[in-house]
């Protein structure tokens, strides 16, 4: 999967359960923990925002981007200006 979300690297930084952490952004348990394994197809902005209050982080702290497969292997040639 090419986003990989982080909460539980957040989650055990502030040493907060998935209970708690639902609980602060109004969502269930079971939804957050949707998002948390990465089976969630999308998310607002709202809710982002909200998780991001309740740990005190910025949204690039909970997702980032991991292409699949090798690093680079689909990736667009570069070109040094020579030619």
């Amino acid at each position: 999967m090419p986003i990989v979300v982080d909460i539980d690297v957040m989650l055990a930084r502030r040493k907060m359960s998935v209970g708690e952490l639902a609980d602060r952004v109004g969502i269930t348990p079971a939804n957050l923990a949707v998002l948390k394994n990465g089976r969630a197809k999308a998310v607002r902005f709202t809710t982002l925002e909200a998780l991001c209050d309740a740990l005190g982080c910025q949204p690039g702290d909970l997702l980032r981007h991991e292409p699949d497969g090798a690093a680079g292997a689909d990736a667009e040639p570069t070109h040094d200006g020579r030619g």
